[in-house]
């Protein structure tokens, strides 16, 4: 049985090997938010596009300026205002931050370090070359690359394309994920669920889970657990770029998803991970299309989405796919767990000072949603540990949607 590690790695390779997305299309920025870029975005002129000022103070040359030198002010500058005068000598401009910085000038003094008197200010302290300017060209020159194919479009990204004019850009499409639940205790979200029937809150975590991955969720509602539903449903899942199908993976009677997807002709990659919850997790491939099989229970879902299903539409995306959001938290509560499995338990991080601290929920297994609710990253217990004191420096997946 694979590890996680091992099985992320294992959807990775696989996907890896599928060509770049086929589907390209133009976005204005204003729509790009979640898509990966397609082309490479240059810069149109030097930015800044002239020396720009940091801070609210006065435009100096630094050689002028030490404890108590008075200086005539000769005029203010705001952003915006076009400077076309140098600086004379032995003057300053009032300016405000984010105007251009007038020739002859290379520093500026922030007003909180002089005093106004009259038509002349008096400074506090020395001024240094350079001081609260920003240089023409030191963000980026002209004609440089500055976003390149590959990247998600987030919005520093939209920002930065906005800012050198590129209005309309090349992306590719996002991977459609057909999401496909099973069983027959399973209704739609809108019924009246009977005594002993759930509603499909699976599909709706899963569709939420492929737009925050930045896929784009095809609903095929529930199967039931018949062998000529199941294959008709799948068979419409099969039409997409990644089929995700929640229950009917395990080892029941029941459990058919495997059977059928067997039928129709798919490779399985493995069938089994050596962690709880998602224990029988499934990938495989049939056709052109990757094939999800995850456990039924939502905490289980929606584990083995995090750690397989996310990388696998990076990659579909024509992006990198993303590192898991681990990191270091001190436990706050002792752990008692069952070796031989990793287990992803519910838990909540805080940040009491620099050092985050995380505790685990009390839950009822990888049916509870409500714990998970609760949660905001799930305390990472290693395979060969069964107790972990508290204090420990232990690893936490945080959630990506509330984090």
């Amino acid at each position: 049985m694979l590890t996680y590690e091992q099985a992320r790695r294992n959807v990775m390779e696989q996907v890896a090997k599928v060509p770049a997305p086929r589907l390209l299309f133009t976005l204005s920025v204003w729509d790009a938010l979640g898509f990966v870029l397609t082309e490479e975005l240059k810069t149109d002129r030097k930015y800044p596009p002239f020396d720009r000022s940091t801070r609210d103070g006065y435009a100096v040359r630094s050689t002028e300026v030490s404890p108590g030198a008075l200086l005539p002010c000769v005029g203010e500058i705001k952003a915006g205002d076009t400077v076309a005068q140098p600086l004379a000598s032995s003057t300053c401009v009032q300016i405000m931050t984010g105007a251009a910085v007038p020739a002859g000038a290379d520093a500026v003094m922030m007003l909180e370090h002089t005093q106004r008197d009259g038509d002349a200010v008096r400074f506090e302290r020395a001024a240094q070359p350079g001081q609260n300017i920003v240089p023409r060209g030191s963000e980026a020159q002209r004609g440089q690359t500055v976003l390149s194919p590959g990247i998600r479009l987030g919005y520093a990204e939209l920002a930065l394309a906005a800012q050198i004019g590129a209005t309309q850009l090349r992306c590719a499409a996002k991977p459609r994920v057909a999401i496909l639940s099973t069983g027959d205790e399973v209704v739609s979200v809108e019924q009246q669920p009977g005594p002993f029937q759930i509603r499909n809150s699976n599909s709706v975590s899963l569709a939420a889970q492929v737009r925050l991955a930045g896929g784009e969720p095809v609903l095929l509602g529930n199967a039931a657990d018949r062998l000529d539903d199941l294959r008709e449903k799948i068979s419409r899942g099969l039409r997409e770029d990644v089929l995700v199908l929640s229950g009917g993976v395990s080892m029941g009677k029941y459990d058919l998803v495997e059977t059928v997807l067997q039928g129709l002709g798919a490779e399985f990659y493995f069938d089994a991970v050596a962690i709880r919850p998602g224990k029988p997790a499934v990938f495989g491939k049939c056709g052109s299309t990757f094939v999800f099989g995850l456990p039924g229970n939502p905490v289980s879902t929606m584990v083995t989405f995090e750690l397989f299903v996310a990388p696998a539409l990076d990659l579909l995306s024509g992006a990198c796919a993303r590192e898991l959001p681990l990191v270091q938290a001190r436990l706050g509560a002792s752990l008692n767990e069952k070796s031989g499995l990793t287990h992803f338990l519910p838990a909540r991080v805080e940040w009491p000072g620099a050092t985050p601290e995380v505790k685990a929920l009390p839950w009822q297994g990888s049916g509870d949603i409500a714990a998970l609710a609760r949660a905001n990253c799930f305390l990472v217990v290693p395979e060969h540990r069964s107790q972990v004191p508290a204090g420990e420096t232990v690893q936490i997946l945080l959630r990506k949607d509330v984090v």
